[in-house]
């Protein structure tokens, strides 16, 4: 099932839906996060739609150095436990929006990433039971201002900039976290081509890690990490997280 948040046309307030076979939008009774999804007979065509980043988050726990490719690359050890940091919510935009590049920042980067989108609060949650908190996933891009990283060293202000966390473009909720392809483009040309079989930490065990120190609240966001072959974004350019069994997240630069 693909949950998707949507602007319909000639209105002002966004709805949650389910994106249907054909491009058809149906809606939905209440939010994904209130309990059992029911379709309404409302429905609309996907095109005539502005698809919005499908989630609001508290927050956005993101995870650095997941995969050893991507340390290495960084020049970084891989951490024993789980490297954690927060982006935070007024730096999520949806798919088609534009990603500005700020003027302090003369080597912003893209990061293509499985995210986890929370569908019930979660503390002290085993890994065993990680799946029951979790409502579906989704393609993020953790946009970096990679010098002001290393400059900065600690990562808030290189990861936080408005629309350096574009989210989408639905939550498929039907997905084995386990083994899927993470892949980036950069006007159509690949940039990373990986397996999140390859992760250090996998998705069962980064909600244990992370709710044993917050509270994660439904709709909040876990950024898996991201594989080797980051690099550069510059305005005019075109990127897109591609992940399997969910879709193409695709956002202009500026």
């Amino acid at each position: 099932m693909k949950i998707v948040r949507f602007l319909p046309p000639g209105k002002d307030a966004p709805l949650y839906g389910v994106l249907k076979e054909g491009g058809i939008i149906a809606t939905i009774v209440a939010s994904p996060f209130e309990g059992m999804i029911v379709e309404t007979s409302e429905e609309y065509d996907e095109d005539a739609c502005s698809l919005l980043a499908p989630c609001v988050p508290t927050k956005v726990v993101a995870v650095g150095l997941n995969y050893k490719d991507h340390a290495q690359e960084l020049g970084m050890e891989v951490p024993e436990e789980p490297l954690i940091f927060l982006k935070p919510p007024s730096s999520v935009i949806g798919h088609g929006q534009s990603i500005v590049c700020p003027g302090v920042s003369q080597q912003v980067e893209y990061e293509a990433e499985l995210a986890v989108v929370m569908g019930k609060k979660a503390k002290d949650v085993v890994a065993a039971d990680a799946a029951d908190y979790v409502l579906g996933y989704t393609c993020l891009n953790d946009v970096t201002a990679r010098d002001l990283q290393k400059k900065d060293v600690q990562f808030t202000r290189s990861k936080s900039f408005d629309t350096f966390c574009p989210i989408g473009p639905w939550i498929e909720t039907r997905l084995d976290p386990s083994s899927v392809q993470v892949r980036s483009f950069v006007n159509g040309e690949k940039r990373q081509d990986s397996n999140t079989s390859q992760l250090v930490h996998p998705v069962n065990k980064l909600i244990e890690f992370i709710s044993s120190i917050m509270t994660l609240e439904p709709g909040d966001v876990i950024a898996t990490g991201t594989p080797f072959g980051v690099g550069r974004i510059q305005p005019g350019d075109e990127v897109t997280v591609e992940v399997e069994g969910i879709g193409r997240l695709v956002n202009p630069v500026s």
